[in-house]
């Protein structure tokens, strides 16, 4: 999916739309985002060392998420952050840098949907978390 397709699945619009593509790879999401450099979350973090908030790599990881949800969302339905479980932030990202997700749901509880999920760059491990969504509206 690109970034239109996604459109059809989350309300996230510029600059707030953190994912350039998603793949489906069995039960797994695998979202994709390139990190250009004049995002504005790298404007004051930091001056002339600039790294992606560790919270907008969490909201990365739960857009990728949410395409794992497509067929449990009926129109006027949103998925929504609920919590973030063991969070570990083990590397740093930086402009020029490609984000890799790669998500699944572990449980279902509806409204509630539990997952876990990591963030990589060139396959080192940059973030781990486990966190859930509920659905709500409609």
């Amino acid at each position: 999916m690109d970034r239109e397709q996604i459109k059809t699945i989350l309300p996230h619009r510029e600059p707030m739309l953190l994912v350039d593509e998603v793949t489906l790879e069995g039960d797994a999401a695998v979202g994709l985002y390139h990190v250009r450099g004049d995002e504005y979350f790298l404007q004051g973090h930091f001056p002339g060392n600039p790294v992606v908030p560790g919270v907008i790599l969490c909201e990365i990881l739960a857009q990728s998420a949410c395409v794992l949800l497509q067929g449990s969302l009926k129109e006027g339905q949103l998925p929504m952050y609920t919590g973030l479980n063991h969070v570990k932030f083990r590397s740093p990202v930086r402009p020029g840098d490609t984000v890799q997700t790669r998500c699944r749901v572990t449980r279902v509880k509806h409204p509630f949907y539990f997952a876990e999920g990591t963030v990589t760059v060139d396959g080192r491990l940059c973030v781990s978390a486990e966190f859930s969504f509920a659905i709500t509206g409609a």
